[in-house]
C-alpha cells in the first residue's frame, strides 16, 4: 500500500458519505496532529505488540526489548499496558469461540478501491474461523463511545478484508463481524451481517464515493463536520448557522409577536411563552451553533498568532499563572522559615481512577472491587437519536433539578 493518506479515508467515511465535496476542500488545508493523536498511535503499537505475543511466536526477550523501546516514548503511560491487555482479552474471547484455532492477522493493510477510488486502510486485527471473518478496531480515545452499528469505517475495512481473503477462503466466509474496542470507556461494541449484505452496501455507496473523490455534489453540514479540517472556513456551514430565517420554522405563524406586559397568576400568558414542542424544534436547529462559533474562535486565534488580521479581533495574553522555579528549594525555605510541614503538605489519597490506573484494573478489582459503588450519572439532555435509553429515575433522586 502507498505510504500516504487516502483522499477517501475510511476513518472519514462518515463525513464524505454525507458531504461529498468535503475531501477535496479539506485537501487545501494542512494536516495537523495533536497530543491525543500521538498518544493513540503509541497505544496502538502497544496493542499490536501484546497481540503479537499472544497470537504469534514471540519469546519474552523479543517482547521485552520492543516494549522497552515503546516505554521510552515521551507519550508513554502505564495505562497503555492495561488497555492492551483488555484488547487482547477480547481477541482471545473471539478465538475461543471457534472449534479450531482461527487465522489471525494484525495490522493488515487492505485495498478498498473497488468501492472508493484510491481508498485503502489498515485493520488492527482480522480473524477468520468457521464461516466468519471478524475485524476488531482499537480506539484509545475516551471522549464518546463509538458504535459499530452501521459504521462506514468498519464496513469499508470489511470490504477490503473480504477482497483480500475471499480468493483464499472462497464461499467459506459467509458472515462478517466488526468490533470497536474502547477500553478506556469500557465500551466494546459489535455488529454482524452476511457477506451478501456487506457487498450490497458496498455497491450502494459507489456513486457517493465517486462524487467525493471528484469533489462534486452538494455540501451538507452536520455533526460529521466535527473533525473536518475546513470546518471553520466552510461557507456552507456558515450559511447554515447564520440562516436565522430558518428559526421561524420552529415557531408557528402568529407566535413571533412582541412579548405582552400582562401577567396572570402563573406569570406570562401562555401565548407569550414557547411551547415544549417549539423548544424541542429550536434545540435541534441551534445544536451546531455553539460548536461552529468555537471553531471560528479557534481559527481566528491561530490566524492572529500567525500574523493575519481578523477585522474586529486580536490575540491578547490570557490569565497568567504562577509557578515555582525550584519547588523543592522553595518548600525547604518555607520550613526553614518556621512554616510547619503540615501546613505545606496535604496528605490525601489518590482517586479511585488513579489507583486503578497504577495498580491495574484486574488486581484492583480483585482487592477492592466489592467496596466500590457506582452512582447513576447526572441527567443530561440528548437528542432522541442518542443510543442511550431515556432516563426514568425518580425526580427525588435529583433534588437540585429545578421544577418547571
Amino acid at each position: 500500500m502507498p505510504d500516504k493518506h487516502a483522499i477517501l479515508s475510511p476513518s472519514a467515511a462518515h463525513r464524505w458519505l454525507h458531504c461529498t465535496p468535503a475531501p477535496r476542500v479539506e485537501a487545501e488545508f494542512p494536516e495537523t496532529t495533536s497530543e491525543y493523536a500521538e498518544e493513540g498511535r503509541l497505544a496502538h503499537s502497544v496493542c499490536e505488540l501484546a497481540a503479537k505475543k499472544k497470537f504469534t511466536v514471540m519469546n519474552n526477550r523479543a517482547y521485552n526489548s520492543r516494549l522497552k523501546k515503546l516505554k521510552a516514548d515521551p507519550k508513554w503511560d502505564d495505562e497503555m499496558l492495561s488497555t492492551a491487555a483488555t484488547y487482547v482479552e477480547h481477541l482471545t474471547e473471539h478465538a475461543m469461540r471457534f472449534e479450531h484455532a482461527p487465522y489471525v492477522a494484525l495490522e493488515v493493510q487492505v485495498d478498498i478501491t473497488d468501492y472508493a477510488p484510491e481508498a485503502f486502510g489498515t485493520c488492527d486485527c482480522i480473524m477468520i474461523g468457521g464461516d466468519e471473518l471478524i475485524i476488531t478496531d482499537y480506539k484509545h480515545g475516551k471522549g464518546v463511545p463509538v458504535s459499530a452499528q452501521d459504521n462506514p469505517q468498519m464496513l469499508l475495512y470489511a470490504l477490503g478484508a473480504l477482497k483480500l481473503y475471499r480468493p483464499i477462503y472462497g464461499d467459506m466466509i459467509r458472515r462478517v463481524s466488526t468490533y470497536i474496542d474502547q477500553p478506556r470507556l469500557d465500551s466494546y461494541d459489535g455488529a454482524s451481517m452476511t457477506v451478501e449484505e456487506l457487498l450490497a452496501w458496498g455497491e450502494s455507496i459507489k456513486p457517493k464515493a465517486a462524487a467525493a473523490f471528484m469533489g462534486t455534489g452538494e455540501f451538507a453540514p452536520g455533526e460529521w463536520c466535527r473533525f473536518c479540517r475546513a470546518k471553520a472556513k466552510c461557507r456552507a456551514r456558515a450559511n447554515q448557522n447564520t440562516a436565522l430565517e430558518d428559526f421561524k420554522d420552529c415557531i408557528p405563524l402568529g407566535r413571533s409577536i412582541p412579548m405582552q406586559t400582562e401577567y396572570d397568576a402563573t406569570g406570562f400568558k401562555p401565548s407569550n411563552c414557547l411551547t415544549d414542542e417549539e423548544i424541542g424544534a429550536l434545540l435541534v436547529r441551534a445544536e451546531g451553533l455553539v460548536a461552529w462559533y468555537n471553531d471560528l474562535k479557534e481559527y481566528a486565534l491561530v490566524a492572529c498568532l500567525n500574523g493575519k488580521t481578523i477585522p474586529g479581533w486580536k490575540a491578547v495574553e490570557g490569565r497568567s499563572t504562577r509557578a515555582w522555579t525550584d519547588q523543592d528549594a522553595a518548600l525547604e525555605a518555607l520550613m526553614a522559615g518556621g512554616v510547619e510541614e503540615a501546613i505545606i503538605y496535604d496528605r490525601v489519597p489518590k482517586t479511585l481512577a488513579q489507583l486503578e490506573k497504577v495498580i491495574g484494573k484486574q488486581r484492583f478489582g480483585e482487592l477492592v472491587g466489592g467496596m466500590i459503588t457506582k452512582s447513576p450519572g447526572k441527567p443530561a439532555l440528548a437528542a432522541e437519536s442518542d443510543k442511550r435509553p431515556a432516563y426514568n429515575g425518580a425526580a427525588a433522586d435529583f433534588s437540585e433539578v429545578k421544577a418547571i
